[in-house]
């Protein structure tokens, strides 16, 4: 079975910084576009950075656009959300999933964000 583990959440206070992992087990991520999701407690899940398995490209949603950054390292078959200046906002389960078309397929167990002085 397909896996995918996230990894990094933790406690920071506000303006710090944590980077999260997702590292894929059984299968090579080279061939499928990744993406971060988080969903705070009484709130949808929603997505907030995707990177492509063809050429790299990312897109971010507005609110984080500037502080997170996704990147892969398919030598290490993981990709990465580099969170910065991180707002009590950001606080929630962040999850990786991964797709080569249509929906994501695969999803991690989750990881949790708290961002709290």
């Amino acid at each position: 079975q397909l896996q995918l583990v996230e990894s990094g959440g933790g406690l920071v206070q506000p303006g710090g910084s944590l980077r999260l992992s997702c590292a894929a087990s059984r299968f090579t991520l080279d061939y499928y576009d990744i993406g971060w999701f988080r969903q705070a407690p009484g709130k949808e899940r929603e997505g907030v950075s995707c990177i492509s398995s063809s050429d790299g490209s990312t897109n971010y949603v507005d609110s984080v656009k500037g502080r997170f950054t996704i990147s892969r390292d398919n030598a290490k078959n993981t990709v990465y959300l580099q969170m910065n200046s991180l707002k009590p906002e950001d606080t929630a389960v962040y999850y990786c999933a991964a797709k080569i078309t249509g929906s994501y397929d695969y999803w991690g167990q989750g990881t949790q964000v708290t961002v709290s002085s």
